[in-house]
């Protein structure tokens, strides 16, 4: 074995650990994997039944059957990503655990390798049953969107991931009292997101501040599938660009904003 590739197994070790570490937390507390899908489970069931009202209305929803439920799902999808990464790094931090971890030959980028695979791990628990609860309820299933729905997914995620990033390294560098932005941050893009209703509704300059966000090309894609059985390849290919250019960024804040902290010695001073 190289040296190079030994380095990458212990790389892979690390990452796994930190991974198993937050595994076991959720494992251990089934409070912790219901709520997972409790607030998706509660969207899903209020729009599911506003989609069935709009459904006898001579109207867009009337058309397209299931849009309403679509946007909700893949939605939830872009907040379960990054409140995942969020959560699972404030864990980190109200356990005082930081300290150690990077007392430990744990790097950075490691450390948003493990967070970023618990995010994926928390939104695969908490919406699989949602889509499922979704076929029995409402005879929607969100898997008709077929391959793009993969495009859709790790596009979301991706961003997700990015914000997250970005904002755990807001919370690292200024400290829990910034907390409240992981709970907030995504939530100030659903008006120009796209979820429930076109781009072309919006004004002119939110239009140009919406077409720069990724989630704005998977809702207007998601649409042309559902509503024109169409698959457009130039907005799959919009958004995937876009996801990738703010994951490199958010990662970017974070790096910059991780190394601020421990210059200044607020690794091992974090916490409730």
């Amino acid at each position: 074995m190289t040296a190079v590739e030994a380095q990458h197994g212990s790389a892979l070790r690390r990452v796994t650990a930190l991974v198993l570490r937050h595994w076991y937390i959720l494992r251990g507390s089934w409070l912790r994997i219901v709520e997972l899908a409790y607030w998706p489970a509660v969207q899903m069931v209020m729009w599911g039944f506003l989609s069935q009202f709009l459904a006898n209305q001579a109207s867009y929803v009337a058309q397209a059957a299931g849009i309403l439920i679509a946007g909700m799902l893949l939605w939830d999808v872009l907040v379960r990503g990054q409140l995942g990464l969020s959560i699972s790094f404030l864990e980190e931090m109200w356990s005082r655990n930081l300290g150690h971890l990077f007392a430990s030959p744990l790097r950075p980028i490691e450390f948003a390798a493990g967070i970023v695979t618990m995010s994926l791990i928390r939104t695969v628990v908490g919406m699989v049953p949602v889509t499922l609860l979704a076929l029995a309820f409402f005879g929607f299933s969100i898997y008709s969107l077929g391959w793009p729905l993969v495009a859709f997914f790790f596009t979301l995620q991706m961003f997700g991931w990015g914000v997250g990033l970005a904002i755990s390294g807001m919370v690292l560098r200024k400290g829990l009292g910034a907390e409240t932005f992981a709970w907030a941050a995504v939530f100030i893009l659903l008006p120009v997101s796209g979820v429930y209703y076109p781009i072309s509704v919006l004004p002119g300059w939110l239009q140009t501040i919406a077409w720069a966000l990724p989630p704005a090309y998977v809702f207007e894609g998601m649409r042309a599938v559902l509503a024109n059985h169409a698959v457009r390849l130039e907005l799959l290919a919009g958004a995937l660009l876009l996801s990738m250019v703010y994951l490199a960024i958010g990662f970017g804040c974070f790096l910059w904003l991780f190394n601020g902290a421990r210059r200044k010695g607020l690794l091992s001073t974090q916490g409730e």
